[in-house]
């Protein structure tokens, strides 16, 4: 399958130049056609180049993005949805943040579609969450926001920045891996988080977040697309 993209040279110097203002770690994501939206979210179908610190490695992070758009996974995903045309890819820099803990909260039950907060949680960058890396932390809140479980996970794995770009994956302590990581209070405050989000984007949201000493920081927040495979907790 042949992708339809923006003139690839063109965007380099664009994005270049907003990598020069920025000044400062980013995130390059995709930003394709289609993605996030109320039919398919392709959470995990294309790339994400995390901890970009250089012009170099900004070159090389947008041609990779590009390219995932041609990834065998992408294509299955668009086949099985019945997504037709060919896929366009835009590409966004967004300014990184380095949790201590992050995760997703689906604002009704993924898999029984009960209205409640379901949460997962995990040492460090996200993407061992949302990547099954790890067995995460597992929290359920009513629409009001008591918890009605809480379940600490095994999170062996942890996904930390290095200092000259990219990531590493690190273990993680015993104690610190089957530690709980979010309490009642901090389940209170992605339960708000939940509320401002419902309030702007409506009901059903898939969310993810991220969490450092100075409280929460909303990651990315989309609507919750039943046709996709949810990972069961």
């Amino acid at each position: 399958m042949d992708a339809v993209v923006s003139d690839e040279q063109s965007v380099l110097l664009q994005l270049t130049a907003a990598f020069e203002q920025m000044k400062k770690p980013i995130a390059v994501r995709s930003s394709a056609i289609g993605e996030d939206s109320q039919a398919a979210s392709f959470a995990g179908q294309h790339l994400t180049v995390l901890n970009v610190v250089s012009f170099e490695h900004l070159k090389t992070a947008i041609g990779e993005v590009f390219q995932s758009v041609l990834a065998e996974s992408a294509q299955t995903y668009r086949e099985r949805l019945g997504v037709e045309g060919a896929p366009r890819m835009g590409i966004v820099l967004q300014e990184l943040f380095n949790p201590e803990a992050a995760g997703v909260m689906f604002t009704r039950n993924p898999l029984d579609q009960v209205e409640e907060r379901v949460i997962e949680a995990a040492w460090g960058l996200g993407e061992v969450v949302v990547e099954g890396l790890v067995i995460p932390d597992y929290y359920r809140l009513s629409p009001l926001g008591e918890v009605l479980e809480s379940r600490v996970g095994d999170k062996d794995l942890a996904l930390q920045l290095l200092a000259n770009g990219g990531t590493e994956k690190v273990e993680v302590p015993p104690e610190r891996a089957m530690a709980r990581i979010l309490d009642d209070d901090k389940l209170y405050d992605l339960h708000q988080l939940a509320l401002r989000c419902e309030s702007v984007y409506g009901k059903d949201l898939d969310i993810e977040w991220g969490m450092n000493n100075c409280g929460f920081v909303l990651l990315q927040c989309r609507s919750i697309t039943t046709m996709d495979p949810w990972r069961k907790p």
